[in-house]
């Protein structure tokens, strides 16, 4: 079997060819029917949501409920990445992380969770909008600091 020579079966089949007179079959009203709307050229008629002339669905639903808009979006950390991408350093911040490129922007909050398989073994100081309870357990028991940024 050669799967160059390989292709799909489709009909030879043209569009309708509308308003090419009577003895096309789709002459005078091009299938459109007579009057109204559909009749006419710029009919986007019915619309997305109609609902046949009744008050349409979206409009029928409540409005209810609402939006969070000062809602603190934080960029997440694993202890593991951490461990694995920085090495021999006293203190870890926004700023190495982010030259370790596992935070996109030093600005935004960030918080560190406590993602890790094997023993976490980084001796320093972790600065970050938040931490985990248990990621903060971790950081002291390896003999760490957990302190929070204020910003």
């Amino acid at each position: 079997m050669d799967l160059s020579k390989i292709s799909i079966k489709t009909k030879n089949k043209t569009g309708k060819r509308l308003g090419r007179g009577t003895g096309s079959g789709w002459g005078k009203t091009a299938g459109r029917g007579n009057k109204g709307a559909g009749s006419r050229s710029g009919n986007v008629w019915p619309y997305i949501g109609f609902n046949g002339g009744n008050i349409p669905y979206a409009r029928k639903m409540p409005k209810r409920g609402f939006n969070i808009y000062a809602k603190e979006y934080f960029q997440v950390v694993n202890l593991r990445d951490i461990q694995e991408k920085i090495k021999n350093t006293k203190e870890i911040g926004p700023e190495a992380l982010k030259a370790a490129k596992l935070i996109k922007d030093a600005d935004m909050p960030i918080k560190i969770l406590a993602s890790i398989k094997e023993k976490f073994a980084i001796k320093a100081t972790f600065k970050a909008d938040k931490f985990s309870d248990k990621a903060r357990k971790i950081i002291e028991s390896a003999g760490g600091e957990a302190q929070c940024l204020k910003r």
